[in-house]
Protein backbone atom coordinates (compact mmCIF):
# COMPACT_ATOMS: atom_id res chain seq x y z
CA UNK A 1 0.00 0.00 0.00
CA UNK A 2 1.46 3.46 -1.11
CA UNK A 3 0.77 6.83 0.48
CA UNK A 4 0.01 9.29 -2.40
CA UNK A 5 0.79 12.99 -2.84
CA UNK A 6 -0.18 15.21 -5.14
CA UNK A 7 3.70 17.27 -4.95
CA UNK A 8 6.85 14.97 -3.94
CA UNK A 9 9.69 17.38 -3.18
CA UNK A 10 13.10 15.35 -3.12
CA UNK A 11 15.71 16.99 -1.19
CA UNK A 12 15.10 19.64 1.89
CA UNK A 13 18.35 21.95 0.98
CA UNK A 14 17.20 25.24 0.55
CA UNK A 15 16.03 25.18 -2.87
CA UNK A 16 13.64 22.27 -2.04
CA UNK A 17 12.43 23.19 1.17
CA UNK A 18 11.55 26.79 0.29
CA UNK A 19 9.85 25.68 -3.04
CA UNK A 20 8.01 22.99 -0.40
CA UNK A 21 7.20 26.16 1.91
CA UNK A 22 5.93 28.24 -0.97
CA UNK A 23 3.48 25.54 -1.80
CA UNK A 24 1.96 25.16 1.36
CA UNK A 25 1.78 28.59 1.56
CA UNK A 26 -0.31 29.34 -1.42
CA UNK A 27 -3.58 27.54 -2.76
CA UNK A 28 -1.73 24.51 -3.05
CA UNK A 29 -1.26 24.24 0.50
CA UNK A 30 -4.64 24.70 0.91
CA UNK A 31 -5.61 21.47 -1.46
CA UNK A 32 -3.18 19.31 -2.36
CA UNK A 33 -0.93 17.58 -0.55
CA UNK A 34 3.02 17.59 0.06
CA UNK A 35 6.20 15.85 0.97
CA UNK A 36 9.89 16.29 1.32
CA UNK A 37 11.85 13.82 1.44
CA UNK A 38 15.67 14.34 2.55
CA UNK A 39 18.21 11.80 2.98
CA UNK A 40 20.95 13.66 5.61
CA UNK A 41 20.39 14.95 8.89
CA UNK A 42 20.44 18.57 10.42
CA UNK A 43 23.00 21.04 8.61
CA UNK A 44 25.83 21.32 10.88
CA UNK A 45 25.67 24.46 13.76
CA UNK A 46 28.86 26.72 13.59
CA UNK A 47 28.67 29.71 16.08
CA UNK A 48 30.49 32.37 17.01
CA UNK A 49 33.93 33.05 15.11
CA UNK A 50 33.36 29.88 13.35
CA UNK A 51 31.64 30.07 9.94
CA UNK A 52 30.42 27.44 7.47
CA UNK A 53 33.21 27.29 4.60
CA UNK A 54 30.08 27.12 1.92
CA UNK A 55 28.40 30.58 1.82
CA UNK A 56 25.88 32.07 -1.20
CA UNK A 57 25.82 35.45 -2.40
CA UNK A 58 21.84 35.90 -2.42
CA UNK A 59 20.52 38.37 -4.87
CA UNK A 60 17.66 40.87 -3.41
CA UNK A 61 15.41 38.95 -5.66
CA UNK A 62 16.47 35.53 -3.78
CA UNK A 63 15.94 37.70 -0.65
CA UNK A 64 12.35 38.91 -1.65
CA UNK A 65 11.26 35.01 -2.55
CA UNK A 66 12.68 33.98 1.32
CA UNK A 67 10.65 37.16 3.08
CA UNK A 68 7.26 35.49 0.97
CA UNK A 69 7.41 32.31 3.14
CA UNK A 70 8.88 34.19 6.76
CA UNK A 71 11.93 33.11 6.84
CA UNK A 72 14.14 35.92 6.40
CA UNK A 73 14.06 37.44 10.17
CA UNK A 74 15.31 33.58 10.96
CA UNK A 75 18.10 34.26 8.76
CA UNK A 76 19.28 38.01 9.88
CA UNK A 77 18.52 36.45 13.33
CA UNK A 78 21.27 33.99 13.00
CA UNK A 79 23.59 35.64 10.94
CA UNK A 80 24.19 37.12 7.41
CA UNK A 81 26.10 40.06 6.18
CA UNK A 82 24.87 42.42 3.51
CA UNK A 83 27.26 43.81 0.81
CA UNK A 84 27.10 47.07 -0.27
CA UNK A 85 29.34 47.01 -3.02
CA UNK A 86 32.02 45.07 -5.74
CA UNK A 87 35.33 45.41 -6.93
CA UNK A 88 36.11 42.95 -9.84
CA UNK A 89 39.90 43.49 -11.35
CA UNK A 90 42.17 41.67 -14.28
CA UNK A 91 45.04 40.24 -11.77
CA UNK A 92 46.92 40.12 -15.20
CA UNK A 93 46.31 43.17 -16.70
CA UNK A 94 44.84 47.13 -15.28
CA UNK A 95 41.00 46.61 -15.98
CA UNK A 96 38.34 46.95 -12.95
CA UNK A 97 34.78 47.78 -12.62
CA UNK A 98 33.35 48.58 -9.59
CA UNK A 99 29.44 48.21 -8.52
CA UNK A 100 28.05 50.72 -5.61
CA UNK A 101 24.20 50.17 -3.90
CA UNK A 102 23.69 54.00 -3.94
CA UNK A 103 24.54 53.95 -7.60
CA UNK A 104 20.94 51.94 -7.77
CA UNK A 105 19.45 53.57 -5.36
CA UNK A 106 19.79 50.64 -3.32
CA UNK A 107 20.85 50.07 0.43
CA UNK A 108 22.45 46.73 -0.59
CA UNK A 109 23.95 44.53 -3.47
CA UNK A 110 22.65 41.19 -1.87
CA UNK A 111 23.67 39.62 0.71
CA UNK A 112 26.49 36.61 2.07
CA UNK A 113 24.69 33.87 3.60
CA UNK A 114 26.10 30.41 4.89
CA UNK A 115 24.39 27.52 3.53
CA UNK A 116 23.98 25.89 7.12
CA UNK A 117 22.73 29.13 8.88
CA UNK A 118 19.76 29.42 5.26
CA UNK A 119 19.03 25.80 5.31
CA UNK A 120 18.54 25.65 9.15
CA UNK A 121 16.31 28.85 9.18
CA UNK A 122 14.05 27.46 5.72
CA UNK A 123 13.58 24.13 7.48
CA UNK A 124 12.40 25.60 10.87
CA UNK A 125 9.86 27.35 8.64
CA UNK A 126 9.00 24.29 7.13
CA UNK A 127 8.60 22.65 10.14
CA UNK A 128 5.39 25.19 10.79
CA UNK A 129 3.24 24.26 7.99
CA UNK A 130 1.04 21.71 6.75
CA UNK A 131 3.96 19.61 4.93
CA UNK A 132 5.02 16.39 5.76
CA UNK A 133 8.83 15.26 6.00
CA UNK A 134 10.29 12.18 5.46
CA UNK A 135 13.87 12.09 6.70
CA UNK A 136 16.33 10.47 6.72
CA UNK A 137 15.72 8.87 3.54
CA UNK A 138 16.84 8.26 0.33
CA UNK A 139 14.79 7.26 -2.79
CA UNK A 140 15.69 3.28 -4.50
CA UNK A 141 13.18 3.03 -7.13
CA UNK A 142 11.64 5.42 -9.57
CA UNK A 143 8.52 4.17 -11.79
CA UNK A 144 7.68 6.86 -14.23
CA UNK A 145 4.31 7.30 -15.64
CA UNK A 146 3.47 4.95 -18.37
CA UNK A 147 0.76 7.77 -19.62
CA UNK A 148 0.40 11.07 -18.89
CA UNK A 149 -2.17 11.64 -15.99
CA UNK A 150 -0.68 8.10 -14.32
CA UNK A 151 1.58 9.18 -10.61
CA UNK A 152 5.19 8.46 -10.20
CA UNK A 153 5.82 5.93 -7.81
CA UNK A 154 8.58 5.49 -5.25
CA UNK A 155 10.12 3.50 -3.27
CA UNK A 156 12.38 4.48 -0.05
CA UNK A 157 15.21 2.87 1.75
CA UNK A 158 12.98 2.02 4.45
CA UNK A 159 11.12 0.24 1.78
CA UNK A 160 7.88 2.50 1.66
CA UNK A 161 6.23 3.38 -0.75
CA UNK A 162 5.08 6.59 -2.21
CA UNK A 163 3.20 8.09 -5.22
CA UNK A 164 2.92 11.54 -6.31
CA UNK A 165 1.53 13.40 -9.56
CA UNK A 166 4.24 14.97 -9.44
CA UNK A 167 8.01 14.62 -8.23
CA UNK A 168 10.19 17.77 -8.21
CA UNK A 169 14.05 16.32 -8.14
CA UNK A 170 15.66 19.31 -5.60
CA UNK A 171 18.64 16.45 -4.64
CA UNK A 172 21.54 18.55 -6.45
CA UNK A 173 24.45 18.67 -8.85
CA UNK A 174 24.87 14.32 -8.07
CA UNK A 175 20.81 13.73 -8.43
CA UNK A 176 19.72 10.52 -7.67
CA UNK A 177 16.03 11.23 -9.06
CA UNK A 178 17.37 12.30 -12.34
CA UNK A 179 19.69 9.16 -12.75
CA UNK A 180 16.79 7.16 -12.09
CA UNK A 181 14.55 8.82 -14.60
CA UNK A 182 17.07 9.13 -17.13
CA UNK A 183 17.49 12.55 -17.66
CA UNK A 184 19.84 13.28 -20.61
CA UNK A 185 22.71 15.81 -19.25
CA UNK A 186 25.33 17.34 -20.77
CA UNK A 187 28.38 17.95 -18.90
CA UNK A 188 32.16 18.67 -18.36
CA UNK A 189 35.12 19.50 -15.84
CA UNK A 190 36.49 22.40 -15.56
CA UNK A 191 40.27 20.41 -14.31
CA UNK A 192 39.73 23.42 -11.51
CA UNK A 193 38.98 22.91 -7.50
CA UNK A 194 37.61 25.74 -5.91
CA UNK A 195 38.94 25.72 -2.13
CA UNK A 196 36.71 27.03 0.12
CA UNK A 197 37.78 28.50 3.65
CA UNK A 198 37.06 31.43 6.17
CA UNK A 199 40.34 33.92 6.72
CA UNK A 200 40.73 36.89 8.76
CA UNK A 201 42.13 39.96 7.51
CA UNK A 202 44.07 42.82 8.69
CA UNK A 203 41.96 45.49 7.22
CA UNK A 204 38.05 45.66 7.46
CA UNK A 205 35.82 44.42 4.52
CA UNK A 206 33.98 47.27 4.89
CA UNK A 207 30.82 45.08 3.36
CA UNK A 208 32.79 45.01 -0.22
CA UNK A 209 32.54 41.89 -2.25
CA UNK A 210 36.33 41.43 -4.17
CA UNK A 211 37.22 39.49 -6.63
CA UNK A 212 40.03 39.26 -8.73
CA UNK A 213 40.71 37.52 -11.98
CA UNK A 214 43.41 35.24 -12.81
CA UNK A 215 44.96 32.93 -15.73
CA UNK A 216 44.41 30.46 -13.11
CA UNK A 217 41.09 31.18 -11.95
CA UNK A 218 39.13 33.58 -9.84
CA UNK A 219 39.52 34.30 -6.59
CA UNK A 220 36.98 35.86 -4.58
CA UNK A 221 37.00 37.21 -0.78
CA UNK A 222 33.69 37.61 0.12
CA UNK A 223 32.22 40.05 3.58
CA UNK A 224 31.47 38.01 7.03
CA UNK A 225 30.65 39.29 10.23
CA UNK A 226 29.74 38.15 13.51
CA UNK A 227 28.63 39.80 16.85
CA UNK A 228 30.93 40.90 19.83
CA UNK A 229 29.94 42.88 22.65
CA UNK A 230 30.77 46.26 20.51
CA UNK A 231 29.15 45.86 17.69
CA UNK A 232 30.06 43.98 14.61
CA UNK A 233 33.57 42.51 13.86
CA UNK A 234 33.70 42.91 9.90
CA UNK A 235 37.37 41.54 9.41
CA UNK A 236 35.98 38.19 8.48
CA UNK A 237 35.50 36.69 4.60
CA UNK A 238 34.71 33.68 2.55
CA UNK A 239 37.14 32.81 -0.20
CA UNK A 240 36.23 31.12 -3.03
CA UNK A 241 39.69 30.22 -4.93
CA UNK A 242 39.04 28.52 -7.97
CA UNK A 243 41.92 27.06 -9.54
CA UNK A 244 43.84 24.92 -11.78
CA UNK A 245 43.65 21.59 -10.61
CA UNK A 246 47.48 21.27 -10.40
CA UNK A 247 47.15 24.90 -7.82
CA UNK A 248 44.55 23.53 -6.19
CA UNK A 249 46.98 20.57 -4.61
CA UNK A 250 49.72 23.04 -3.92
CA UNK A 251 47.97 25.61 -2.20
CA UNK A 252 46.12 23.22 -0.10
CA UNK A 253 49.53 21.53 0.74
CA UNK A 254 50.88 24.53 2.22
CA UNK A 255 50.93 24.90 5.91
CA UNK A 256 48.64 27.31 7.17
CA UNK A 257 50.84 30.25 7.90
CA UNK A 258 52.30 29.61 4.01
CA UNK A 259 48.41 29.98 3.32
CA UNK A 260 47.79 32.97 4.31
CA UNK A 261 50.98 34.23 2.98
CA UNK A 262 50.39 33.03 -0.59
CA UNK A 263 46.75 34.66 -0.03
CA UNK A 264 47.63 37.48 0.76
CA UNK A 265 50.37 38.08 -2.10
CA UNK A 266 47.89 36.72 -4.61
CA UNK A 267 44.99 39.29 -3.38
CA UNK A 268 47.28 41.78 -3.89
CA UNK A 269 46.88 42.97 0.23
CA UNK A 270 43.78 44.87 -0.90
CA UNK A 271 42.88 44.01 3.27
CA UNK A 272 45.99 43.88 4.48
CA UNK A 273 47.59 40.57 5.86
CA UNK A 274 45.62 37.34 6.07
CA UNK A 275 45.53 36.70 9.52
CA UNK A 276 44.10 33.45 10.28
CA UNK A 277 42.35 30.96 8.24
CA UNK A 278 39.78 28.44 9.29
CA UNK A 279 40.36 24.62 7.84
CA UNK A 280 40.44 24.48 3.84
CA UNK A 281 37.85 22.23 2.15
CA UNK A 282 38.18 21.69 -1.67
CA UNK A 283 35.58 20.97 -4.46
CA UNK A 284 36.28 19.88 -7.99
CA UNK A 285 34.41 22.36 -10.15
CA UNK A 286 32.31 20.78 -13.29
CA UNK A 287 29.48 22.20 -15.78
CA UNK A 288 26.31 20.25 -15.75
CA UNK A 289 22.58 20.82 -17.46
CA UNK A 290 20.12 18.76 -17.85
CA UNK A 291 19.04 18.37 -21.67
CA UNK A 292 15.33 18.85 -20.98
CA UNK A 293 13.94 19.45 -17.03
CA UNK A 294 10.67 17.80 -17.55
CA UNK A 295 9.48 14.59 -17.83
CA UNK A 296 5.69 13.74 -16.92
CA UNK A 297 4.88 13.41 -13.62
CA UNK A 298 8.90 14.92 -12.84
CA UNK A 299 11.03 18.30 -12.59
CA UNK A 300 14.31 19.04 -12.33
CA UNK A 301 15.16 22.42 -9.65
CA UNK A 302 18.08 23.68 -8.72
CA UNK A 303 21.43 22.02 -9.22
CA UNK A 304 19.73 19.00 -10.06
CA UNK A 305 19.10 20.71 -13.46
CA UNK A 306 22.66 23.12 -13.72
CA UNK A 307 25.65 23.33 -12.26
CA UNK A 308 27.52 26.51 -13.13
CA UNK A 309 31.15 27.69 -12.56
CA UNK A 310 30.94 29.50 -8.69
CA UNK A 311 33.11 32.40 -10.77
CA UNK A 312 29.33 34.83 -10.89
CA UNK A 313 28.17 33.54 -7.58
CA UNK A 314 24.84 32.92 -9.15
CA UNK A 315 24.34 29.21 -8.76
CA UNK A 316 21.88 29.31 -5.73
CA UNK A 317 20.36 32.49 -7.38
CA UNK A 318 18.93 30.78 -10.42
CA UNK A 319 17.94 27.81 -8.58
CA UNK A 320 15.78 30.04 -6.61
CA UNK A 321 14.63 31.34 -9.59
CA UNK A 322 13.49 27.59 -10.54
CA UNK A 323 11.49 27.57 -7.61
CA UNK A 324 9.55 31.10 -8.21
CA UNK A 325 8.43 30.07 -11.37
CA UNK A 326 7.66 26.28 -10.74
CA UNK A 327 5.36 27.52 -7.81
CA UNK A 328 3.81 30.27 -9.79
CA UNK A 329 2.80 27.32 -12.49
CA UNK A 330 1.25 25.24 -10.07
CA UNK A 331 -0.51 27.80 -8.38
CA UNK A 332 -1.76 28.40 -12.06
CA UNK A 333 -2.66 24.67 -11.94
CA UNK A 334 -4.96 24.79 -8.47
CA UNK A 335 -6.90 28.04 -10.18
CA UNK A 336 -7.83 26.19 -13.04
CA UNK A 337 -8.26 22.85 -11.32
CA UNK A 338 -6.04 20.89 -13.10
CA UNK A 339 -3.89 18.72 -11.11
CA UNK A 340 -0.16 19.04 -9.96
CA UNK A 341 1.24 16.63 -12.54
CA UNK A 342 -0.43 18.17 -15.46
CA UNK A 343 1.80 18.23 -18.36
CA UNK A 344 0.91 21.85 -19.61
CA UNK A 345 2.11 23.42 -16.17
CA UNK A 346 5.40 21.64 -15.98
CA UNK A 347 5.77 22.75 -19.85
CA UNK A 348 5.62 26.33 -19.19
CA UNK A 349 8.13 25.89 -15.98
CA UNK A 350 10.22 24.65 -18.64
CA UNK A 351 10.32 27.45 -21.33
CA UNK A 352 9.95 30.21 -18.29
CA UNK A 353 13.65 28.86 -17.16
CA UNK A 354 15.54 26.89 -19.12
CA UNK A 355 16.59 29.99 -21.74
CA UNK A 356 17.66 31.94 -18.98
CA UNK A 357 19.39 29.50 -17.50
CA UNK A 358 21.18 28.07 -20.68
CA UNK A 359 22.16 32.18 -21.09
CA UNK A 360 23.30 32.39 -17.81
CA UNK A 361 25.78 29.26 -17.99
CA UNK A 362 26.92 30.38 -21.63
CA UNK A 363 27.41 33.69 -20.20
CA UNK A 364 30.16 32.02 -17.11
CA UNK A 365 31.36 29.44 -19.92
CA UNK A 366 32.45 32.68 -21.61
CA UNK A 367 34.01 34.49 -19.21
CA UNK A 368 36.24 31.73 -17.42
CA UNK A 369 37.65 31.50 -20.89
CA UNK A 370 38.22 35.19 -21.46
CA UNK A 371 39.82 35.57 -18.27
CA UNK A 372 41.58 32.42 -18.60
CA UNK A 373 43.57 33.01 -21.57
CA UNK A 374 46.87 35.14 -21.67
CA UNK A 375 46.73 36.12 -25.14
CA UNK A 376 47.80 39.92 -25.35
CA UNK A 377 45.69 41.08 -27.21
CA UNK A 378 42.42 38.99 -25.48
CA UNK A 379 44.73 40.63 -22.30
CA UNK A 380 44.17 44.28 -23.61
CA UNK A 381 40.73 43.79 -25.25
CA UNK A 382 38.89 42.72 -21.82
CA UNK A 383 41.01 45.35 -19.89
CA UNK A 384 40.01 47.80 -21.99
CA UNK A 385 36.47 46.42 -21.98
CA UNK A 386 36.23 46.47 -18.04
CA UNK A 387 37.69 49.46 -17.75
CA UNK A 388 35.03 51.23 -20.50
CA UNK A 389 31.91 50.02 -18.87
CA UNK A 390 33.00 50.72 -15.26
CA UNK A 391 32.48 54.44 -16.77
CA UNK A 392 29.36 53.67 -18.70
CA UNK A 393 26.99 54.29 -15.59
CA UNK A 394 23.87 52.62 -17.59
CA UNK A 395 25.61 50.00 -18.83
CA UNK A 396 27.45 49.03 -15.80
CA UNK A 397 23.82 49.26 -13.50
CA UNK A 398 21.97 47.09 -16.41
CA UNK A 399 24.48 44.48 -15.56
CA UNK A 400 24.08 44.96 -11.28
CA UNK A 401 20.82 45.16 -11.52
CA UNK A 402 20.62 41.71 -13.70
CA UNK A 403 22.58 40.32 -10.97
CA UNK A 404 20.06 41.33 -8.40
CA UNK A 405 17.40 39.59 -10.28
CA UNK A 406 15.60 42.65 -11.41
Amino acid sequence: MSEHYDVIVIGAGLVGATLAAKLALGEAGRQWRIAVIEAGGPPQRFENHQFDPRVAALSPASQKLLQSIDCWANLEAERVCPYRAMEVWDGEGTGQIEFHAEDLHSDILGHIVENSVTVRAVRRRLAELDVTVIQPARVETLLKSEQPGQPVRLTLDDRRRLSANLVVAADGAQSRVRELAGFATREWSYRQRAIVTTVRTEEPHNYTARQRFMRTGPLALLPLRRRTETGWDAHYCSIVWSADTALAEELMALDEQAFCERLGRDFEHRLGAITDTAQRLTIPLHQRHARQYIQPGIALVGDAAHSIHPLAGQGLNLGLCDVQVLAEELERAVRRGLSSGDYSIVRRYQRARLGDNLAMMGAMEGFKRLFGNSNPPLTWLRNTGMSGINQMPLAKNAIARRAMGF
